[in-house]
């Protein structure tokens, strides 16, 4: 910027400022007089004076408004229905997953009891169609994995502690009986690691009953989002207490401050020419499994 120019823009503020003055019209400098009696500095106090109360004044009516605003809206009638399936009159845990499989994701509702085999059996298979390691989150619940064998069992700790750049070979060797590695994210994965194993097990935040939605908040046993995306199967342990019945009951269990992940279905777009293209934006493999009553 030229001096010129700088000049120009300096003198329109300083003309601004002169013509706005101070607050509630008192004249610049009024008060700064240097009076032997001292009356320069009482105006000025006085002048402070008001204008602290009026500050006060204005915020008193701007609470004022926001209650009024409140209370407005809260008044609203809302004769309209506000839910499309109340959890006491429908199954929303089946309505998940029949709306999950809809996306093309492969769905099975398990008992508890059942869970680690389940895990144990769908890992089996995926490592066995895809080698490579399985990522497993901090945080993912122990028993989901008690399914898998006690060699295998060690290399998941080795993989935990020292992730999947150190931990994979013990993690491999622990496991190879079953033919599964499982490895850590900590130290982070590159995106190179990520790529080049089979899957990842994690759990979820909440889902979506009537949209079959999993949304994944990355707490713990669900990794940082790049965990997800990355790999290209994704198999998700849903609890049915997790399940709620629409968006509006699942984003208030949710804590706005979080990150959030929403997946519905394997990743798949239509964008050119309408043709369907897998595994773009994410997993092009998803498997869930509800787990509960």
């Amino acid at each position: 910027m030229s001096a010129s120019s700088r000049d120009r823009i300096l003198a329109r503020v300083r003309a601004a400022n002169q013509t706005a003055g101070p607050s509630h019209g008192a004249p610049t400098g009024a008060g700064h007089a240097d009076r032997a009696d001292g009356t320069g500095d009482d105006r000025q106090s006085d002048a402070d004076r008001a204008t602290d109360g009026n500050r006060a004044a204005d915020a008193d009516r701007a609470a004022d408004a926001d209650r009024a605003a409140d209370a407005a809206y809260a008044a609203l009638p809302r004769a309209y229905l506000r839910a499309h399936h109340d959890a006491a009159a429908h199954d929303i845990a089946a309505l998940f997953a029949e709306r999950a499989a809809d996306y093309r994701a492969v769905v099975e509702r398990v008992p508890e009891p059942g869970l680690a085999v389940a895990v144990a059996r769908v890992l089996a298979e995926r490592v066995a169609a895809v080698p490579g390691p399985v990522l497993v989150p901090e945080g993912l619940p122990a028993g989901w994995l008690a399914g898998l064998s006690a060699g295998l069992a060690t290399g998941l700790s080795a993989g935990l502690a020292t992730g999947l750049s150190a931990g994979l070979a013990a993690g491999v060797s622990a496991g190879r009986a079953a033919g599964i590695a499982l490895a850590g994210d900590e130290p982070p994965l590159s995106a190179a690691e990520l790529d080049r194993a089979s899957g990842v097990v994690t759990g979820c935040a909440v889902a979506v009953a009537e949209t079959g939605t999993i949304i994944l908040d990355h707490g713990p046993g669900q990794g940082r989002r790049a965990l997800t995306l990355v790999p290209d199967f994704h198999l998700v342990v849903v609890q049915a207490a997790q399940v709620a019945a629409d968006l509006a009951d699942a984003f208030a269990r949710l804590d706005p401050a979080r990150p959030h992940t929403l997946i519905s279905g394997p990743s798949a777009t239509s964008d050119i020419e309408l043709i369907r293209v897998e595994g773009v934006h994410g997993p092009r493999n998803l498997h869930i499994l509800l787990t509960g009553p």
